[in-house]
């Protein structure tokens, strides 16, 4: 995996409050590695389109898969142009005037051009990636894809070569003036969390929950 940071280029530079921006490969990671969905931008025939869907990343490659039959997905193949985002929200940052009301969130914008992966193998790999990604140990318990599942998923590979981060933190920044207001100020964190696993018709009521499913906790995994 490089460990070089990202050197900021005229797509990923930020015009905007440009202090807010991070090219640390660290930073980056870190968000892409807590985050489920990421949105997929491109133009087919002149008209823009942006897609949600799930991903991963192995090394310096973000993971994109679906169907063989996928739109995107094949128009993808075709060395299409590609911004992919993601962004986590943290919090809602509450002012005291309607002006300076803002979000703390964390966010990627990744530009490049996505390969189709051939190989069976390294499509394998590619997938138990995305396993691994919605819940490390699943993987080793679950059957794997089969060569007729295989072949009926795509999955792209999108070099980590031109990316940054945005990131705010912190609570509001209102004006000098608004500072005496008798309006309550601050932050409001939001939290992902995990509620009691819900066991499927066809499992054993006998049969355990498994550990990593009870110890489940997405930022202490990612942060480790």
């Amino acid at each position: 995996m490089t460990t070089a940071n990202f050197v900021p280029t005229p797509h990923t530079t930020l015009k905007r409050l440009p202090q807010r921006g991070f090219y640390e490969r660290e930073a980056v990671y870190a968000i892409l590695d807590e985050a489920f969905i990421c949105h997929v931008g491109f133009v087919v025939d002149g008209r823009p389109l942006v897609i949600p869907t799930s991903f991963a990343r192995s090394g310096d490659e973000l993971y994109l898969h679906g169907s063989a039959a996928s739109r995107m997905l094949r128009a993808l193949s075709g060395a299409v142009s590609v911004c992919v985002t993601v962004t986590l929200v943290d919090g809602l940052v509450l002012a005291r005037s309607a002006f300076h009301h803002s979000i703390n969130y964390r966010s990627v914008v990744i530009f490049g051009q996505a390969a189709l992966i051939e190989d069976l193998e390294q499509k394998r790999r590619a997938l138990e990636a995305f396993t691994e990604h919605v819940i490390p140990g699943r993987w080793a318990e679950v059957r794997e894809p089969n060569e007729q599942e295989l072949k009926a998923t795509s999955v792209l590979a999108l070099p980590l070569a031109e990316a940054s981060a945005k990131i705010r933190t912190g609570g509001p920044k209102d004006d000098e003036e608004d500072y005496t207001q008798p309006v309550w100020s601050g932050v409001l964190p939001l939290l992902t969390v995990t509620g009691a696993p819900e066991a499927d018709e066809y499992t054993p009521a006998a049969m355990p929950v498994p550990a990593y499913v009870l110890q489940y906790d997405r930022k202490k995994l990612t942060n480790e």
